[in-house]
């Protein structure tokens, strides 16, 4: 006679059905995969053995419709065309607003300057003077084609040169037009000041520790011998030099 334990075999049923894990998103409420598979009892219907791993059909069913929603959200976005408004005017765009002439562009630097003492609005559009020289077309085609042949030493030369005279140059107009009525030896002096308090900081900075205290330090030691700005300068001074240090 057959004493097989049939209880034994329900017992072994729910702890495997204890032991299973429920597929994502699986749409039923069965649980038919068991995590011990190795164990070598049947602990649902419909199974099949790949190698010592059974695998119920449910959860292949289960599986494959979660492949289906996972590839099914991942589908390419709706055309741009049906996210359109209903007309073209509708569509807010940054070409329908005027933009700034070359002239509006250096008027506003000038404008900023034109709002301190003459020292700091020497020192504002010196840190400006790159944005100024884009404005205003430098450098020529012809001015890179010549800086590009130049070697390292004649093109720290070509730099000195520009600074030792930046008074003489440019930005002498744009001072000028600042602060119409501030003397021209005046204007030319606040010039060579800005060059000199931005060389002193640049030569006091030495990175050895906390970048910003390093920054600070610095500047702080070029103020002790431009001491007549004003802290707004200095404060630019501070991001200025940490901006091309970084």
């Amino acid at each position: 006679m057959d004493t097989t334990d049939f209880s034994a075999q329900d017992g072994s049923r729910d702890a495997c059905r204890n032991d299973a894990t429920l597929p994502p998103f699986c749409p039923t409420d069965q649980v038919d995969f068991a995590k011990s598979a190795f164990s070598g009892k049947v602990c649902e219907r419909q199974e099949f053995t790949l190698g010592t791993l059974a695998i119920s059909s449910t959860w292949l069913l289960c599986m494959g419709l979660f492949s289906t929603f996972a590839s099914s959200s991942h589908k390419r976005p709706a055309p741009i065309g049906l996210l359109e408004p209903a007309c073209a005017g509708a569509r807010p765009s940054s070409m329908d607003k005027p933009q700034p002439s070359a002239e509006d562009e250096v008027s506003a630097i000038i404008a900023k300057a034109a709002k301190q003492p003459l020292l700091d609005a020497a020192y504002e559009l010196w840190r400006q003077r790159y944005r100024l020289e884009t404005i205003a077309g430098r450098p020529t085609a012809e001015e890179v084609r010549v800086n590009r042949t130049f070697s390292p030493e004649q093109f720290a030369i070509q730099y000195r040169y520009e600074r030792d005279h930046a008074h003489e140059g440019p930005m002498f107009g744009y001072l000028k037009r600042a602060h119409p009525r501030a003397d021209d030896q005046a204007i030319r002096e606040a010039i060579i000041t800005a060059v000199k308090f931005e060389d002193a900081y640049n030569k006091h900075f030495d990175w050895n520790g906390d970048f910003w205290d390093c920054v600070v330090r610095a500047v702080a030691q070029a103020a002790r011998k431009y001491p007549h700005y004003v802290e707004t300068t200095y404060r630019d001074a501070r991001n200025d030099l940490a901006y091309y240090m970084k």
